[in-house]
């Protein structure tokens, strides 16, 4: 499928995408994934913002990146092991809470969010979610695991936005004579970083060639995470459809440079 054949994709390109909120940012040191770095993200701008999910015990889906709260909040313990009661008393940053998706959908209409499906025990939480806020329009779900990208596809149908799994973007970017698996799929954006280190060789997956080949089929690119201006106008120059970054205010005035409206 293409990426005009979904609504998430409405915005012209390229477009700013707010990694955890714009994690990077002065305003939101180490505040990433809460509602402060959420909006102040819309407030400069950003339509488009970034988050991982995962559920809690009982089923609550969470902005949050880590699988546990001890690196970033005052509590400790693995989510998927407690229950929301203990989860919402964390603090990021000794003050924010954590966010529910639901509080993004429902405080921050506006916003398109880019989904990072962490864990197989989010998938059914994750889902009833996004159709309970009636938001299928409004999210473009992936993940590092293509057993939970079908997951998702299956309980959301075809007019959910995804994006490619690893085996995709290994296949388009390295084997482009057995493209049937990429056409085949539902995704229609391949979302990946500028490189790979395999066998301690950086292997470049963003190439003049791998952007021309997928904008061939309909479908985006995006990079992450990208935070040094040269490099954002590198990527831009070759045409990339959307930047995922977490320096939101460097982008913000990348693309002002280029003539590009943020809340497109």
């Amino acid at each position: 499928m293409r990426a005009a054949d979904f609504a998430y994709f409405d915005a012209p390109t390229p477009i700013g995408l707010a990694h955890r909120g714009g994690a990077k940012v002065a305003a939101n040191l180490h505040l990433e994934n809460t509602m402060a770095a959420f909006r102040h993200a819309v407030d400069l701008g950003y339509r488009y913002l970034e988050t991982d999910v995962h559920a809690t015990r009982d089923g609550r889906v969470v902005a949050f990146h880590d699988h546990v709260l001890d690196h970033v909040t005052d509590h400790q313990g693995r989510i998927a092991e407690l229950p929301w009661a203990a989860v919402r008393n964390a603090r990021v940053g000794g003050s924010e809470a954590i966010p529910l998706l639901s509080d993004l959908l429902e405080e921050l209409p506006d916003a398109r969010l880019n989904i990072d499906v962490k864990a197989a025990g989010a998938i059914e939480p994750l889902a009833a979610v996004v159709r309970a806020h009636d938001a299928v329009d409004r999210v473009c779900i992936g993940s590092f695991s293509r057993t939970r990208l079908r997951a998702v596809r299956s309980l959301l149908g075809p007019a959910v936005a995804t994006a490619a799994g690893p085996s995709e973007v290994g296949v388009l970017r390295f084997a482009p004579r057995l493209v049937a698996d990429w056409l085949r799929s539902p995704a229609a954006v391949l979302q990946v970083p500028t490189g790979h280190v395999v066998g301690g060789r950086r292997l470049d997956l963003v190439t003049p060639a791998l952007v021309d080949r997928v904008h061939s089929m309909g479908k985006h690119v995006h990079v992450w995470t990208i935070d040094d201006a040269a490099e954002m106008h590198r990527l831009l120059d070759l045409g990339v459809d959307g930047i995922v970054s977490d320096r939101i205010d460097t982008l913000a005035d990348v693309l002002a440079e280029r003539g590009v409206p943020l809340g497109q």
